[in-house]
């Protein structure tokens, strides 16, 4: 494990630009939120502190509110620098809730200032776009679903109106035409909306319009207990249960002061690597299909159903849904099925060393993937993306590696990174991933710790909070959880790494012909669910 041992040292940076920029920090220093630093700042300096941490190069990461009490909204906004994370936190009166807008700075703020407008009801002053992009028609004007005034389940008699009035980008010019895909499309995937503008194949604008299923995660988390939460969290998006289970779990331990035992943290980990195979043999099947290469699309199908039988026969869960609980893992692993799925890890060894070289000496293959769905570096680390999208950009982000956090502390993990940025990149990537994942996994099986796989619960503070933060297989996930009265939750609130790299499609698509759209959007492969809180 290769973590700085002078972790923090640009937060002094931070905070000495702050002081020559005239920002007003409360009480003077950073302070805890585990495992992050917190800074409280005036909503005045929202803006600046933004601008500060653009100059020394953070990341931006995610952005959520709150409301404290039945005056004030509570705003967060996270940021990440070489696997440190620091969150800026300031307040503003619910009657005047103004702040200014970290989009001009990070763009990767957009939609995530759009979905607190929408639902708290919050206004960012020189936000370049105003357009409701989580309510869609479901609420009228001056309605917030997340304020504490309005019902989990409102009594609504009405259907919700057609959302047909969307005032999307338009381009004109001899020659263009417009193409809308979905909102309901031809396959089982979830509803999202994509609008092109074109000129004969080529496509000249994307726009992408989601939230058509919106759940409302955020609204129902509220008052559960624990064990419901990291059920809840489970189902944010059914394709990364585990990782989203064990980022909610994570940050309640840590507001609760709970220690998880090695053993249960080993069993996660084997969880969520099982968890990323399983994604990445689907994704590389699909990608081959929509360029028309049928037998690798039916190969690593196969392979992806062996694997998720094998889930299935040693943990009861093809996709391994509420295998973490609060304080450790549902049951014990036995050696008998650790040697199962160490048996299934050289199955799978053998299958890969002789599919994969079919894939990397296909000229077919070749000509529809290489320089298509071009992502480059400089946009790619605008936009913020994060897992496979940023590291086919040559963006080496991981937190297993970066962040360090139990049990990859101890493991030391590799992380591709490629250049091209194109769509056979984010493949190799996906290959390359499963690979590593399988190291980690006979590691993991071979050296499981002793030990209980439960730590006994301690019901946390009302106000207590913590910082959830995971690699999943899409990349980084971002939860936050406060409790309030009683030990049950006040309020919660996921980022899935599909609010950071949905955005880049709209990016790489340009220049590309109407055709490759299908195969461009497989290679993102952005969560509806995980953007559709």
């Amino acid at each position: 494990m290769n973590v700085s041992a002078n972790r923090f040292d640009w937060l002094s940076e931070f905070l000495a630009r702050c002081e020559d920029e005239m920002i007003l920090v409360r009480g003077g220093s950073a302070r805890t939120l585990a495992p992050a630093h917190l800074l409280r700042l005036d909503p005045e300096d929202w803006g600046r502190a933004a601008a500060v941490a653009r100059e020394l190069d953070c990341r931006w990461c995610a952005l959520w509110a709150e409301q404290p009490d039945t005056e004030t909204l509570r705003v967060n906004a996270c940021l990440c620098r070489a696997g440190d994370y620091l969150v800026l936190r300031t307040a503003v009166p619910l009657a005047t809730p103004v702040l200014p807008s970290h989009t001009p700075i990070f763009p990767a703020a957009n939609r995530p200032e759009r979905h607190a407008q929408d639902l708290f009801g919050l206004v960012f002053s020189d936000h370049p776009d105003h357009r409701r992009w989580t309510r869609h028609q479901a609420w009228a004007e001056g309605e917030y679903p997340l304020r504490s005034d309005f019902p989990a389940r409102p009594e609504m008699v009405d259907e919700t109106p057609p959302d047909s009035g969307y005032p999307f980008f338009q381009a004109q010019g001899s020659g263009v035409y417009e193409i809308p895909v979905g909102p309901v499309h031809a396959g089982i995937i979830e509803p999202g909306h994509f609008r092109f503008q074109a000129v004969g194949e080529t496509v000249l604008n994307l726009e992408e319009r989601l939230g058509y299923a919106h759940k409302g995660i955020e609204k129902i988390a509220e008052d559960r207990d624990p064990e419901a939460l990291a059920r809840l969290a489970g189902r944010v998006s059914g394709d990364t249960t585990v990782v989203h289970t064990w980022a909610a779990c994570q940050a309640m331990e840590r507001a609760a002061g709970v220690d998880v035992p090695p053993r249960a943290l080993a069993i996660r980990a084997v969880l969520a690597e099982r968890e990323r195979v399983a994604n990445h043999l689907g994704d590389i099947g699909a990608i081959c299909n929509d360029v028309g290469f049928a037998f690798a699309q039916m190969q690593f199908s196969r392979l992806r159903e062996d694997w998720l039988r094998g889930s299935q026969s040693v943990f009861g869960h093809r996709l391994l849904m509420d295998r973490i609980v609060p304080g450790g893992v549902w049951r014990d692993l036995t050696p008998q099925c650790a040697q199962l799925l160490l048996a299934e890890n050289a199955r799978l060894r053998g299958e890969l060393d002789e599919l994969l070289p079919i894939l990397d000496d296909h000229p077919s293959l070749e000509d529809r993937l290489l320089g298509t769905g071009v992502l480059p570096a400089e946009t790619a680390r605008q936009l913020g993306v994060v897992g496979y999208l940023a590291k086919a950009s040559g963006i080496d982000l991981d937190l297993r590696r970066d962040h360090g956090y139990a049990p990859y502390d101890h493991l030391e993990v590799e992380s591709p990174c490629l250049q091209a940025g194109d769509v056979a990149a984010r493949m190799q990537v996906r290959a390359a991933e499963i690979r590593h994942s399988l190291d980690l996994l006979e590691r993991l099986l071979k050296r499981l710790p002793a030990g209980g796989v439960l730590a006994g619960w301690r019901t946390p503070e009302a106000g207590a909070e913590g910082l959830g933060l995971v690699e999943g297989w899409r990349g980084e996930i971002v939860s936050h959880v406060r409790f309030g009265d009683d030990g049950r939750i006040a309020r919660f609130f996921p980022r899935d790494p599909s609010w950071l790299n949905w955005p880049a499609l709209e990016q790489l698509i340009h220049g590309n012909i109407v055709p490759d759209f299908p195969v461009c959007n497989k290679s993102v492969n952005g969560s509806y669910s995980g953007q559709d809180l």
